[in-house]
């Protein structure tokens, strides 16, 4: 029999400017500003990705988030997953998780991932051009536990056997990460949450047995990096253009990779994991509006190869327990990486159909 399952879409605040983001920038920047410049780099490339239902909406204006939350329910998701971004107690892009925990609305459940990465200006987390960057200190841990305890506490935030769940996007950047999450669970106990429960990104480092560094579980990000289908690298002609030094290749200077096969690919493993891993599928992702070259396009995306792949997942994954049931979908709505269930102006809302359809034929 097949359990219940809970997909939580990834949630991205950057859709409100800040003076930060002014600074760095220019004034007004936000995610919008990224997106709306893209441009097609090669003949059939799907750019620009326009918003359709929710147009370019600026998330000060807290009924866009009420809306989303009714059009995400209505569509089989079950919470959203907001990216969170803390810089030893500077707080960046707050402001929408802060209205939902002030305003009580929308009565959507929720949790947190910790977005544990350097900012810079090459949006790789990297340390060249660093903006502002990840300093780990134990005092900065307890600091840390104890802003996010309001948020833990809350009655819509998710949980799996009443324990709140918190997620780390990179747990291989702290020294001591065995140490961060006792003074976590600590201070948890301490404050009468209770248990957390721990979930490990894998992303970067895969095949990390989430209890050797004290965390509950993991969740497969999407796209998995590891498992490619063969580049694509335009025609004969271009390449031969490209070779003689007449015309550079788009296809040389950008990773192109058809979705179809991608999804193939990931449909072909073996789901089977020797400890607590959560699927991740995504609905595309192509992320030229932030970058002129060196970007990775899953080219030719479509609701149906992303419901067959939802569809596999649904058939395979057998959840640990009632509660430890979770399906991440990358994202709802991250536009500048071309990776949103969230309505555009080609597909309208034909990607949250599928899902929804895909999760109503089997009782889930």
């Amino acid at each position: 029999m097949i359990q219940k399952l809970r997909p939580l879409a990834l949630y991205l605040p950057q859709f409100h400017p800040t003076p930060e983001n002014d600074g760095w920038w220019g004034k007004g920047f936000t995610e919008w500003s990224n997106v709306a410049k893209a441009r097609p780099v090669f003949k059939g490339h799907y750019q620009p990705h326009v918003p359709a239902d929710f147009g370019f909406y600026d998330l000060r204006l807290h009924q866009t988030q009420v809306l989303q939350a009714e059009l995400a329910m209505k569509k089989g998701i079950h919470g959203f997953c907001y990216y969170h971004y803390w810089f030893n107690g500077k707080l960046m892009l707050e402001r929408p998780i802060e209205t939902v925990l002030k305003s009580g609305t929308p009565n959507f459940p929720f949790c947190i991932c910790w977005a544990n990465e350097n900012w810079s200006r090459n949006w790789d987390g990297k340390f060249n051009n660093v903006l502002l960057e990840q300093k780990y200190s134990f005092e900065d841990d307890l600091n840390h536990i104890r802003y996010l305890l309001p948020s833990f506490s809350d009655p819509r935030y998710i949980r799996v056997n009443n324990k709140p769940v918190f997620i780390i996007y990179r747990t291989e950047l702290f020294p001591d990460i065995n140490r961060t999450v006792e003074i976590w669970r600590e201070e948890a106990l301490k404050s009468g949450i209770g248990e957390l429960y721990l979930i490990r990104v894998e992303s970067f480092m895969r095949d990390i047995n989430p209890e050797s560094i004290g965390f509950d579980a993991a969740f497969e990000f999407q796209p998995n990096w590891n498992i490619q289908p063969q580049r694509y690298f335009g025609n004969s002609f271009e390449k031969i253009l490209h070779k003689s030094g007449i015309k550079k290749s788009v296809f040389a200077e950008n990773e192109v990779r058809y979705y179809n096969n991608f999804v193939d690919l990931q449909m072909k493993q073996n789901n089977k994991s020797a400890y607590k891993k959560f699927p991740g599928i995504t609905p595309m992702w192509d992320n030229t509006a932030r970058r002129n070259s060196d970007a990775y396009i899953l080219h030719d995306s479509s609701p149906v190869e992303y419901g067959k792949w939802l569809k596999h997942i649904v058939n395979t994954f057998e959840p640990y327990s009632p509660q430890e049931n979770f399906i991440f979908i990358n994202a709802w709505n991250e536009w500048a990486e071309g990776n949103h269930l969230e309505p555009c102006q080609k597909w309208g809302t034909a990607y949250l159909d599928v899902t929804e359809k895909i999760l109503r034929e089997n009782n889930l």
